[in-house]
């Protein structure tokens, strides 16, 4: 056997060494077809929540404080594409009342232009993304909501997707009751097509969250939306900090 003459190894020793090298670098860093340094985080929640306002405070926070590179979108939205198709599933702007499969499928052609030109980019570059809302919504609103086959949706978000999968999703929990009454005293009131939905619907897409995040508990953490906002963001950057081993 051949000997490296600087390190008096033996040469398969050497090429061992870079093959397990070479291992842990394609599995900590290869991830759903390409390289996803960055990390994807979601916040959910039902309608009054206080997702956006959270997210924006986190983005934020993660620029400032812990100095990373990171965008904050929403769904339905993010991209000129899925800011069309948001105003279609808000404000039926045909004059034609949308059939409740084809508002699924619109969620879901929005989510698909968002992963393809905005999210799965910015992960392989490194950044960070956090999402006002993803594939949990389509499963709590459409499925839990209005009654879809819950699993024929999550097949349909991961046509949609890709291989794009949160590292975090941080589930706001607040009462049905709680949510309108701040939907009611929020700027002029007025509601959107989904926040005009009875409140049995409202009821069980709120269960289907509290479901989805008993099933991933490794993936969902819920946090208590009834308190201060200052004390939501307070509890979000811990779980941050603890998740992702951030010292800020």
């Amino acid at each position: 056997m051949g000997y490296n003459k600087f390190t008096e190894k033996p040469l398969g020793y050497h090429f061992f060494v870079y093959f397990f090298l070479l291992l842990y670098y394609h599995t900590a860093h290869i991830s759903r077809g390409f390289i996803m340094n960055g990390k994807l985080i979601t916040f959910e929640g039902g309608e009054g929540a206080g997702k956006s306002t959270q997210a924006r405070e986190l983005t934020k926070w993660l620029q400032e404080a812990a100095g990373l590179k990171v965008i904050t979108t929403r769904e339905p939205g993010g991209t000129p594409t899925g800011e069309v198709i948001r105003q279609l599933l808000q404000h039926d702007l045909s004059g034609e009342p949308l059939c409740d499969a084809t508002e699924a499928l619109l969620f879901c052609a929005s989510r698909a232009q968002l992963c393809k030109n905005l999210i799965g980019p910015a992960l392989k570059e490194g950044t960070w993304v956090v999402l006002d809302r993803f594939t949990d919504s389509t499963l709590a609103y459409q499925g839990y909501g209005r009654g879809f086959n819950v699993d024929q949706l999550r097949n349909i978000n991961d046509f949609a997707t890709g291989e794009v999968k949160p590292d975090l999703t941080i589930l706001i929990e607040i009462s049905v009751e709680e949510g309108f009454s701040r939907i009611s005293k929020r700027g002029d009131g007025v509601k959107d097509r989904i926040e005009q939905a009875p409140l049995e619907f409202h009821t069980r897409l709120h269960d289907g969250y509290l479901e989805m995040a008993a099933r991933e508990p490794e993936r969902f953490v819920i946090i208590d939306g009834s308190q201060s906002p200052e004390k939501v963001q307070e509890d979000i950057r811990n779980v941050i900090r603890t998740r992702f081993g951030l010292e800020v």
